[in-house]
């Protein structure tokens, strides 16, 4: 390959690479407010989309949900960039797995557009 073909390729994996990790660099809060309006924001009849623990209130449901974030976080970064190009798709095969036996309407197949959405989107709730 000539030099100069290699480095145009170069410079366009860096520039796809760079965008593609900052894209994904979202703040554990800036992903519960993505996620908070993804599962249905104040109109939702279960805040945050939470099925795995009972809660009590809106307030401990985003409680979870942060807790969710930060742990699988921690689980991307130890084996799940291993499966998954970035940490959104792992963070949505935990969260929001699709084939899920409680997902009778494969909603969960638009979690991730939907997230994703409301991150570029840049909402605060």
């Amino acid at each position: 390959m000539h030099t100069w073909k290699y480095i145009v390729v170069v410079i366009i994996f860096t520039i796809l690479t760079y965008q593609m990790v900052f894209a994904e660099d979202w703040s554990d809060i800036e992903i519960a407010d993505a996620i908070y309006l993804a599962e249905g924001g104040a109109k939702a009849k279960v805040p945050y989309g939470i099925l795995s623990v009972k809660v009590r209130d809106e307030a401990e449901a985003r409680q979870v949900c942060l807790n969710t974030i930060r742990n699988n976080r921690k689980r991307y970064a130890d084996y799940g960039h291993k499966q998954y190009a970035t940490y959104l798709e792992f963070l949505a095969s935990r969260y929001c797995p699709i084939g899920a036996s409680n997902d009778l309407s494969n909603l969960n197949q638009n979690w991730l557009k939907n997230v994703r959405y409301f991150l570029e989107k840049g909402e605060e709730i």
